[in-house]
């Protein structure tokens, strides 16, 4: 929202025609060059999260002449012990936006908080705008002062762990700001319910990073439609996730606190606990209390679009799991742990859903850890295996198999693609970035609108619920409420930290 005493150029341009002024208006491109935004058009973000992923997606983001970074915040100041998926890229990444290939050399490990992305966003703006000591980021750890002293920010996005999602959210669009997020939503079913009914009050646009384009589905839509399956009857979607340590129960050792880092604000509604390095950086995905599990991570990714394209609008009325075990050993005895923390190491969940606008009552089944479905006999009599990662449709008379968000889909058995016309998949339009900064600065929702998020932040909160209960779950979405298994209802939601709760 701009941020008052901004002049707004079409209120200038308007009150200008009012009063009979004559000039000539010069369009921008012609002052600015290709691709120029005028500066009271850019889209003024602040940017909560500056770790690995925050870091990662910062250097991308602000190359877009449409936005400008003007705060940063995180609970952790400056450190070099982060994890990633490779030692150098994030310092690697850096260097080649800052055309400094000498940026970090005294590193020992990988780097980020929030000194480092104010550094960044300083140095890179001082490099492409040609202005000496560039001085225009701010600085934060909580970000609750970023949103009382930063009153000309249009929109916050979000890169902490999920269980600030929607802390974050919601404080946010409270200020009237706009709000982009890595998935989940939220954690918790209550919380995810919040700041998506927040966000339809507010009006706001919201965006959940998870969406994207896949006209894989299109093409799977088309071909269940056209009966090539029969009738739908599972969606089966696997992942290799978890790609992180995951831990089964709570560490007992006292590690001291980093220096720099502030555990409470990372901790944020979470009651309080030591410190441990077990919960931060990119391991917090494994534990109930501060992630997702490995369907947040990455079934957003395959299963958001999905929802979409197949016009899946509610969530599934009931989930079971079946999760690995693990043991210990005390006092020379075999024992099982009983894990009620964390994730487990595996897992299968089966999601039923009822029927949609165009599809009948269907089975959604979830993998992950290694775990796959069954090789179909189909793909077993090519000598063919399944891929680590991907989806398979399942109709009464054929199945189709595609990658893991869709793509490359071909029907079982393969002899039947000669029978057909193939369709092109073609990703047309903008990139997924830029289709939220319009949108952001046009005040509509984009296409991965928390509105239109619903179904699948329940679906895959569901299965959160269904692994702490051990049990089937039976969930009526409009009650919030498991209507089966009473004691379940208090995974919907969460003990907070006094000071924290959300309303």
């Amino acid at each position: 929202m701009a941020p008052s005493g901004r002049i707004n150029r079409r209120r200038f341009l308007g009150s200008a025609a009012a009063a009979s002024l004559a000039f000539t208006v010069v369009p921008r491109n012609v002052l600015g060059g290709p691709g120029y935004v005028a500066p009271n058009d850019k889209l003024v973000i602040g940017y909560i999260g500056c770790g690995t992923q925050g870091m990662r997606e910062m250097v991308q983001l602000i190359a877009n002449p449409a936005i400008q970074i003007a705060a940063v915040c995180d609970p952790n100041k400056f450190t070099t012990d982060y994890i990633d998926w490779s030692l150098n890229g994030i310092r690697d990444s850096i260097r080649k936006a800052l055309d400094d290939s000498t940026w970090g050399e005294k590193f020992k490990g990988i780097p980020g908080g929030r000194d480092i992305g104010q550094e960044f966003v300083n140095r890179y703006y001082a490099k492409t705008k040609s202005v000496a000591n560039y001085k225009g980021c701010t600085s934060y750890a909580d970000f609750r002062e970023l949103l009382e002293k930063e009153s000309g920010i249009d929109a916050i996005k979000i890169m902490t762990p999920d269980h600030l999602h929607a802390t974050v959210a919601i404080a946010s669009m409270k200020k009237g700001k706009h709000v982009v997020t890595h998935k989940p939503i939220a954690n918790r079913m209550n919380e995810a319910k919040l700041t998506i009914e927040t966000a339809r009050k507010t009006g706001l646009s919201t965006h959940l990073l998870a969406w994207s384009r896949r006209p894989g589905y299109d093409v799977i839509k088309n071909w269940i439609k056209s009966g090539f399956i029969g009738t739908l009857k599972e969606i089966h979607n696997w992942s290799n996730r978890p790609v992180w340590p995951q831990w089964q129960t709570i560490p007992t050792d006292r590690p001291p606190i980093p220096k720099g880092f502030d555990w409470q604000l990372w901790l944020g509604p979470v009651p309080d606990r030591p410190y441990h390095p077990n919960y931060t950086h990119n391991v917090f995905r494994g534990w109930y209390d501060f992630g997702g599990g490995s369907i947040a991570d990455m079934g957003h990714y395959s299963l958001f679009p999905l929802f979409l394209a197949l016009g899946i609008n509610t969530p599934a009325i009931s989930a079971e799991s079946y999760a690995t075990t693990t043991c210990t050993i005390k006092d020379n005895v075999a024992t099982g742990v009983v894990n009620d923390v964390a994730f487990p190491l595996s897992c299968i969940v089966r999601f039923q859903f009822a029927a949609q606008p165009e599809l009948p009552p269907f089975d959604l089944i979830w993998y992950d850890g290694g775990i796959r479905p069954l090789v179909p006999d189909e793909l077993r009599a090519a000598g063919k295996a399944l891929t680590r990662e991907g989806m398979m449709f399942v109709g009464d008379k054929g199945k189709i198999l595609a990658g893991f968000r869709g793509e490359n889909p071909v029907l079982l058995p393969e002899s039947k693609m000669n029978y057909i016309k193939t369709e092109e998949e073609k990703e047309e339009g903008p990139s997924t970035t830029e289709v939220w900064i319009e949108a952001f600065r046009n005040k509509t929702q984009p296409p991965g609108s928390f509105l239109y998020a619903g179904p699948v932040t329940e679906t895959i909160n569901l299965g959160a619920v269904a692994l702490r209960a051990g049990r089937r779950v039976e969930y009526d979405s409009v009650n919030m409420k498991i209507t089966n298994l009473p004691e379940a209802n208090k995974y919907l939601t969460r003990e907070y930290r006094p000071g924290w709760e959300l309303t």
